[in-house]
């Protein structure tokens, strides 16, 4: 069994595209940790145009991951995965996310914030519930950005389940009925109807909290996308058929990215005068067209690389898990320390960007050095650390 370098290239390109969307989160609208003096809604288009699916493809490919480590060493495999998700958590919760909450608090606080960030981490390690503002209060601990790893987590161990509970013959039956379901067309028309239908259904009566316990529309869209990589990872058929529709998906992803951006920003509808239910309800669907076609296009289009392996792609690998865990602490203290400056909005992201990738790729250097920090970031143990990992589409 050989290791897809098409989703390893995938995998490392989306965590690039996360560093961007945050470091683009401090210049827009929505409500984030800190937020530039200069934020509006003019980056907020383009912003969208990886919000439908960004995640999406880190939860598929994860999934495919998952089938491959099950076929070539199921033994301890929710006790590694565990190791590798849960520790990472725990730490980046106590050490690694603070600093986000801290400014969010001295940025945001009703009447301001003036304590040291000792005295706020006393707080925060306490549960301390106290600041608030019209919102609501921040609760605390939490694991901000780092929301994926319990929910990767959490979806790993009902594949484990499967694979545990069900037997080998019902299991390869399932994957059968997915594969002959996700052949063709299907490949696209399937996954769309199961995201629409869990946005038309879920996307309003759920908030998306990123909490894990009550986050039913995340859950419904990720795990979906999840048990697709799962149950499709060993499917020839689907692999092929989204390379021959790449075309196609893009052209359905771009229509589907038009129509949203149009009715949002162009079309005259805001939060004094919404646009009507059928047209609400419409979007979702286009919302679940824009968020598989630009998945399947990126699927397809990557295919043809799935054995071009290069030095840079191993580096790269391994060096993702370690910048997704600290980019956002670093991101977010960066923006606080260069808003004195007060510098054009435009220098000031560039300047966000280089030194994002800089300073957590050189954390990476030092990181992957260092054996006791290695597992704290995702990373294998030295002395376990494999020349090449041989099956596994992702590492983490």
């Amino acid at each position: 069994m050989h290791r897809r370098h098409d989703l390893d290239w995938l995998r490392v390109i989306a965590f690039g595209l996360l560093v961007l969307y945050h470091v683009g989160m401090y210049y827009v609208s929505w409500d984030w940790h800190v937020k530039s003096p200069a934020a509006s809604i003019t980056l907020e288009p383009l912003m969208l145009l990886t919000s439908p699916w960004r995640m999406s493809l880190l939860f598929l490919i994860s999934g495919v991951a998952t089938a491959f480590m099950l076929e070539r060493r199921p033994d301890g495999l929710l006790r590694r995965r565990s190791r590798q998700l849960l520790l990472p958590l725990l730490f980046g919760m106590a050490v690694i996310v603070p600093p986000q909450a801290y400014y969010q608090v001295v940025e945001q606080l009703p009447g301001g914030y003036n304590e040291s960030y000792w005295a706020f981490y006393g707080k925060y390690l306490s549960g301390y519930h106290g600041f608030c503002d019209s919102d609501g209060c921040l609760r605390l601990p939490t694991w901000n950005h780092l929301w994926f790893l319990p929910y990767l987590w959490a979806y790993t161990v009902l594949a484990w389940l499967l694979w545990r509970l069900l037997p080998a013959t019902a299991l390869q039956r399932l994957r059968q009925w997915a594969g002959t379901a996700l052949h063709g067309w299907g490949a696209l028309l399937v996954p769309v109807l199961v995201l629409a239908a869990a946005r038309l259904l879920l996307v309003n009566r759920f908030e998306q909290t990123h909490a894990l316990v009550d986050d039913w529309y995340n859950h419904a869209q990720y795990a979906s996308v999840f048990l697709i990589g799962f149950l499709a990872a060993f499917s020839t058929g689907f692999w092929e058929s989204l390379q021959r529709l790449r075309w196609q998906s893009l052209a359905l992803a771009g229509l589907g990215y038009a129509a949203l951006i149009h009715v949002w920003y162009f079309s005259g509808y805001n939060d004094a005068q919404p646009a009507p239910l059928e047209l609400r309800l419409a979007l979702r669907v286009v919302w679940a067209v824009d968020q598989w076609c630009a998945i399947a296009a990126l699927l397809g289009f990557a295919y043809r690389w799935r054995n071009a392996d290069s030095p840079l792609l191993r580096y790269l690998t391994l060096a993702v898990f370690p910048l997704y865990i600290l980019h956002q602490s670093v991101i977010v203290v960066l923006a606080h320390k260069l808003k004195p400056l007060q510098l054009e909005p435009g220098i000031e992201a560039l300047i966000l960007i280089i030194a994002t990738f800089a300073l957590c790729l050189t954390a990476y250097a030092l990181i992957r050095r260092c054996a006791p920090l290695r597992p704290l970031f995702g990373l294998p143990a030295m002395a376990a650390q494999p020349a090449r990992p041989a099956a596994s589409p992702v590492s983490d």
